[in-house]
């Protein structure tokens, strides 16, 4: 072969390998653009009530929307029910996506975080809520108790209702009540846990209570 034979050859091979390097860049962008047009066709068929371009939609977006819960609320139960909450609101809204503002994945991916956001924060505020009707209740067992017990009975009467209790309720009553000590003390000195002291106290404060209003 001549230098310019094997010279004309080189840029033939040159030019098929670039030809062929952009027609896959070409058609990887091509596959995204399709995708993207995909799901923003599925969202606007969804707007006028056509399910199965829905149940479409809900094929190629679900998996993504769910991961993305679960890595907001760690929860998969609550995360199954976030998921399908996301979905009936993207059913119900999919007329207001506006793809001048954004592509379709965006806006279903933001409706979740939302969603998953609202319910972490809606899960902290039952909590507190939870906690704090624990404490009231406590405060009004233990005022009741000790109302009752001033009132109505001299110091025989009292004692004599310490003595329904068991052993284990008396002793945790008579550290807390008479002996002044807080429950994580009573834990302390009963050696036991702190939740088995809380249990022990409120259990022989609800049997005084019954006794005394006998």
């Amino acid at each position: 072969m001549t230098p310019r034979a094997a010279h004309s050859s080189e840029n033939q091979t040159l030019e098929t390998e670039s030809g062929t390097t952009e027609s896959s860049v070409d058609g990887i962008d091509g596959g995204a653009d399709a995708a993207r047009a995909s799901l923003e066709s599925q969202l606007e068929a969804s707007s006028h009530g056509d399910e199965q371009a829905f149940a479409h939609l809900y094929d190629n977006v679900a998996p993504r929307i769910h991961g993305m819960v679960l890595r907001v609320l760690r929860d998969v139960h609550q995360s199954e029910e976030v998921t399908q909450e996301v979905f009936l609101e993207i059913w119900r809204t999919s007329s207001r996506f506006d793809q001048n503002r954004g592509s379709a994945l965006a806006w279903v991916m933001t409706m979740a975080h939302r969603k998953a956001v609202d319910r972490v924060r809606s899960s902290e505020a039952w909590r507190r809520r939870d906690a704090a009707d624990a404490e009231r209740s406590r405060r009004t067992l233990t005022d009741e108790t000790a109302s009752a017990a001033q009132a109505s009975l001299n110091a025989q009467g009292l004692r004599a209702a310490l003595r329904s209790l068991s052993a284990c309720q008396r002793q945790a009553i008579e550290l807390a009540y008479f002996g002044g000590y807080t429950h994580s003390e009573v834990s302390e000195l009963l050696q036991v846990p702190l939740g088995t002291a809380k249990t022990r106290i409120r259990d022989g404060l609800i049997r005084l209570r019954d006794t005394l209003s006998a």
